[in-house]
Parts: structure tokens; C-alpha cells; sequence
């Protein structure tokens, strides 16, 4: 397989919820062999050690809101040193919670722009994040990314530089979402492919469609994955757990279908808290995910273009 030069950025982002222990997932990652796992597979590795940030003063309208200040500093970090490395090579962005993807998807979001492509997004969580600071109840600004990245109205950040088409962010595996989310979902034309749509028609074929759609206009493509996704029974590491989520074999699966289609050209992993963790359990079953990603299989089996399978 090609080689890829992958390159680790920290974020240790603990301030878009209020359940301590994300910070500590960039170090989880590395105890855990994530670099180790990738030069395995023939890439070649950079660990651009942790990002670092000044708060950016800032006031909410909505007093639920909490930790703005170091919120917007972690995004405007984080989209800087994505758009620098996504020049070099694939950005793997080690949480951290999940608001670190403010800043991670607008610095991919840059590096699309400049580079006169389109981006897409697929959106593994059990949440569909898509508050605004303004919408929030909670106050936790971990829940509102994919609501800035597509557009929305939000108050105190920059606007996102290029926002994303509906048509181009997929939600895969939405299990929990609030009201005030859901009626703003409805408004606009964004694939949700939520855990029912995933038990009737199965993991492949919604996955397929979207990679299509992002292989068809030459698009860049981020993929944001959050512990949640999985079922906590397999994932216990992370503070939002929802019942149902995806099992241990869909996700590789999924992985393995990102990899065959050679479109990922960046990722988040989000939300693991190895405080909440069973002797390293998750941290080392996202690795596994990672790597199968990146080309880890079981079986080897002839290779197959993407192109036209069906």
C-alpha cells in the first residue's frame, strides 16, 4: 500500500465538557503504540507533540456556556497546526474532547480552500453535535462542531472559512440527539444515518453511497471519530456513554472500507478519557481501529478499486 506520512498533533482539550480526564488522551494514544501501530504498516510517522494555546477573550449571550475563552484558543491553535501539517501529509488530531474538531475540520476546511477542493466529513459519534453556543443547554461546547462547520450562526468564533454543503457532512451512527438539534437537522440536507438506519440496511451500503459522492467530486475527506461511536460495552473510556452503539466488528469494518477507498485525508479521534478506562481497553481498540484505517487486515485479499463496487 502507499506509504503515508502521518503526522500525530496533541490535543489535550479538556474544556468543551465538564467530566475531567480527555487532556490525558493524547498520551493515552502514544502508551497505547499509535505510532508504532502506523510505522507497522510501512508509513512514515511525525509526532508533532501537543498543541498549546492562549485563551482568546470572549463573552457568551448564553450563560450556560462555559470555558469560551480557552475554547476559541484551542480552535484557532488547532486550525492552524492542521492547515501547516495537512501540507506535509495526514493529520491525526489525538483528544481531547470533541470541540478540539472547531478547530481541526476549519484548519481542514483552509487546506481544502487552498487547495480548490471540496471537503467532506463523516461524522462518527453517537451525538449529532449540532448546537450552536447559543442553542446549547448543557453549555458544553463539545456538542456544537458539526453546527459551525456547516454554516451556522455562531456567536463569539470566526466564520468557518468555507462552510461545508449538508450533502457533504455524513452523521454515521446518531443515537442521541436533543430537540432544539433535531428542528435545526430538519432544515438542512444532511446525511443522517442514525443507529435504526444503520440496523436495516447495515453498515456498507450508506457508508458506500457517501464515499461515492466524495470520490466522484475529488474531495478531501475528514473523518471525525468519537469513542460514543462504539458501544460502551466494548468503549467504556468516555464520559457521554449511549447504549447501542456500534460493535466491534462494524467499526473495524467501517475502517477498513475508509481505507479501501483511499479518500481520508485527515482524523480526529475524540473523547477518550483514560481515567474512565479499563487497563488501557479503549485506547488500545481505537489504535486497533486506527490502524485498520490506515491498511491492518485480517486476511489480504487482492486489491480492488473503490471505483463501481457495488
Amino acid at each position: 500500500m502507499p506509504q503515508t506520512h502521518c503526522l500525530l498533533i496533541g490535543a489535550p482539550v479538556d474544556t468543551g465538557q465538564r467530566r475531567p480526564g480527555c487532556l490525558m488522551g493524547p498520551a493515552a494514544y502514544r502508551t497505547a503504540g499509535l505510532a508504532e501501530a502506523l510505522q507497522a504498516l510501512g508509513h512514515r510517522v511525525t509526532d508533532l507533540g501537543d498543541v498549546s494555546c492562549a485563551p482568546v477573550e470572549a463573552t457568551s449571550i448564553n450563560p450556560a456556556v462555559h470555558h469560551l475563552p480557552e475554547t476559541l484558543g484551542w480552535s484557532a491553535a488547532l486550525a492552524q497546526a492542521g492547515t501547516q501539517a495537512m501540507a506535509q501529509g495526514m493529520p491525526i488530531f489525538m483528544g481531547g474532547d470533541h470541540s478540539l474538531s472547531l478547530g481541526s475540520v476549519a484548519g481542514m476546511a483552509q487546506a481544502a480552500r487552498d487547495a480548490d477542493r471540496p471537503l467532506f466529513v463523516l461524522w462518527l459519534d453517537a451525538h449529532s453535535d449540532f448546537h450552536t453556543p447559543a442553542t446549547t443547554e448543557s453549555g458544553n461546547l463539545h456538542g456544537t462542531p458539526v453546527a459551525y462547520l456547516a454554516g451556522r450562526d455562531f456567536e463569539a468564533f470566526p466564520p468557518f472559512p468555507a462552510p461545508v454543503p449538508p450533502e457533504n457532512i455524513c452523521l454515521f451512527g446518531i443515537r442521541s440527539v436533543d430537540p432544539a438539534e433535531h428542528a435545526a437537522l430538519l432544515e438542512h440536507e444532511i446525511a443522517i444515518n442514525d443507529m435504526r438506519v444503520l440496523d436495516e440496511r447495515g453498515v456498507v451500503a450508506p457508508l458506500r453511497e457517501f464515499l461515492e459522492r466524495v470520490e466522484a467530486a475529488n474531495g478531501l475527506l475528514h473523518v471525525s471519530l468519537d469513542v460514543d461511536f462504539l458501544d460502551p460495552m466494548v468503549a467504556p473510556a468516555v464520559g457521554t456513554t449511549v447504549p447501542g452503539g456500534a460493535t466491534f466488528r462494524e467499526a473495524h469494518l467501517v475502517m477498513e472500507m475508509l481505507h479501501e477507498s483511499g479518500l481520508v485525508t485527515s482524523l480526529d479521534l475524540v473523547e477518550l478519557n483514560p481515567f474512565l478506562d479499563e487497563r488501557g481497553r479503549t485506547a488500545h481498540l481505537m489504535v486497533d481501529l486506527v490502524a485498520s484505517l490506515m491498511g491492518k487486515k485480517v486476511f489480504d485479499r487482492p486489491t480492488r478499486a473503490f471505483r463501481g463496487q457495488h
